[in-house]
């Protein structure tokens, strides 16, 4: 099923009711980043001498499939923001507005998160800014968020 919002279809499964919050779907390749997250730990990929997030089955250095998890120290700066006034789909309406955010891990990746514990206001926020891993439960699944440290 389709729901077309302002401007925006979103694809509903038939059994999602509309103030279900869309959930991670299970997959090889990020069920150990779940699995850790619900033990409120931040883990990432390690290849060799390569680190990469988000999850995936094979390097993209060179392709190799011999993966290592390693716990993330949870510390990152604040690469770039939006600041959120119109829901990407119908059950955010109530979190508005809200820092999207993509920050860059102490470990030297990037990751899309979104930023709490600061009100949602331009000169809250900061480039660079340090910040710490947190994580919230939604649904039975805790999410990576940051805040300021």
């Amino acid at each position: 099923y389709y729901l077309l919002q302002t401007n925006q279809i979103f694809n509903i499964r038939k059994d999602q009711e509309m103030s279900d919050k869309i959930k991670p779907i299970p997959q090889p390749e990020s069920d150990r980043y779940w699995e850790a997250a619900n033990e409120n730990k931040l883990v990432i990929q390690k290849f060799g001498d390569h680190i990469q997030f988000y999850p995936r089955a094979v390097s993209t250095k060179d392709g190799s499939r011999d993966v290592e998890w390693i716990e993330a120290s949870g510390k990152a700066k604040l690469y770039t923001f939006t600041i959120v006034h119109a829901a990407p789909h119908p059950s955010f309406v109530e979190d508005l507005p809200y820092i999207a955010a993509i920050v860059t891990l102490e470990e030297g990746v990037n990751m899309p998160t979104r930023i709490i514990g600061v009100e949602p206001q331009p000169e809250n926020l900061k480039i660079g800014m340090d910040l710490i891993v947190d994580f919230i439960n939604v649904d039975g699944q805790n999410l990576p968020v940051f805040k300021p440290a």
